[in-house]
């Protein structure tokens, strides 16, 4: 056991090596443009029917037990009647340093080749570590083993495993729809294609506020979105080094030219 957990620790130290996921084919990232959403919540909807999430009702909710891989946070700014209001969808960042990684005491979180912070569920012990260590809130503890009555059994998605009670859960990018796309351009002896691969939250994004792709491709829309002089990050400070970029939402004051503000 002292092996596996020595090789796993030199693991994580390797990852953090400036450039390291340059050396690799993929580095998958999310762009999200705040002048664009409109805080619409299709993205939460989409991904509770493409990960099968359970919908755990308002007494569940009241106590703290609520259930998305992805929220929507709402700022209101100044008073009636010139009150603003402004969105921020927020998932599993994917940090590229992430602490939920070094918290875990059975490692049922890392991070792969592929720049992806991983959970493998029949690892986890729910320990609630790794919800700690997290920054930002974005990790779902199963306190049930949740039921789907008939007919709504039918509309679970067979590629996503049904968790059961006791295991942290959170956002993984459609990790699913990753693997098809990559197992398809195996089989064509290529790449992975820009826009190939689709997250339910960006496929079902009214606005087309959310893109997803491949950052080391040069010629990819996130790779060129990640350049934005409107690019931020989220609690940057921290030094996680989140795979998801934020885009300023553009605002214009009378009289003056637009700018970069945060959304």
């Amino acid at each position: 056991m002292s092996k596996i957990v020595k090789k796993v620790k030199e693991r994580l130290r390797d990852f953090r090596r400036p450039g390291y996921y340059k050396e690799f084919e993929y580095n998958w990232t999310m762009v999200i443009d705040l002048d664009k959403c409109n805080g619409c919540e299709a993205c939460v909807v989409a991904c509770h029917a493409e990960n099968n999430l359970p919908i755990v009702g308002k007494d569940e909710c009241s106590k703290s037990r609520a259930f998305n891989w992805i929220r929507i946070e709402r700022y209101v700014e100044g008073e009636f009647p010139n009150v603003k209001v402004k969105f921020i969808p927020i998932m599993c960042q994917h940090c590229n340093s992430a602490p939920c990684e070094l918290g875990c005491p059975v490692y049922a979180t890392y991070h792969n080749q592929d720049g992806l912070n991983v959970q493998v569920y029949n690892r986890c012990v729910g320990t609630f570590t790794c919800a700690t260590y997290c920054p930002y809130d974005v990790r779902r503890f199963n306190w049930f083993t949740y039921k789907w009555p008939e007919p709504l059994d039918q509309q679970l998605n067979p590629d996503v495993t049904v968790r059961e009670m006791g295991v942290m859960e959170k956002c993984t990018f459609c990790i699913q729809r990753i693997r098809v796309a990559k197992d398809r351009a195996k089989d064509e002896n290529r790449k992975v294609r820009d826009g190939e691969v689709v997250p339910a939250c960006v496929q079902s994004c009214p606005t087309g506020a959310l893109v997803f792709g491949d950052r080391n491709d040069p010629k990819s829309r996130v790779a060129k979105l990640a350049k934005s002089p409107r690019r931020f990050r989220l609690l940057e400070g921290l030094n996680t080094d989140p795979s998801v970029i934020y885009l300023k939402r553009v605002m214009k004051k009378s009289g003056s030219k637009k700018h970069g503000e945060h959304g």
